[in-house]
């Protein structure tokens, strides 16, 4: 794994381990207080980074993009800008809110960009046939 792809991958085993954690904590204390923050770092933190470093990896014309980088940046800031203030919160801080609201728009944004970054990147390649070629179906009348 190269590039964006990497770093995707490297994400995803942090919030792996990050998410496990909590996952182990909970079940050890009997408090599943934090279950909501607990499955946003697996959904949205493990599961969503290694499904983008896998797509920019089998598809090196995304990852090649000027904005492959700033997807991963968006991603990164707002996703975990999301799970340390959303465990924050449901930790009883109230306050925080209208921060956790900010970074679920940032996250939101940078799935969007993802699909700009992918579906170009998805589309089949139209080729010209050759004129050698036939487009009938082999043993078409002719």
């Amino acid at each position: 794994m190269q590039g964006v792809a990497r770093n995707f991958f490297l994400l995803a085993i942090i919030y792996a381990i990050c998410g496990l954690m909590l996952g182990l904590f909970m079940g050890i204390s009997g408090d599943h207080t934090e279950m909501p923050a607990h499955a946003h770092i697996m959904v949205a933190g493990w599961l969503m980074s290694a499904v983008f470093a896998f797509f920019y990896h089998l598809f090196p014309v995304a990852r090649m993009s000027r904005l492959a980088p700033v997807h991963f940046w968006l991603t990164a800031v707002a996703g975990i800008g999301l799970v340390v203030s959303l465990f924050f919160l449901l930790a009883g801080n109230g306050s925080l809110e209208p921060l956790v609201g900010i970074f679920s728009i940032g996250f939101f944004l940078a799935m969007l960009l993802f699909a700009w970054i992918a579906i170009p990147a998805i589309r089949p390649v139209e080729t010209k046939a050759s004129p050698f070629e036939t487009t009938d179906a082999p043993g078409a009348a002719r």
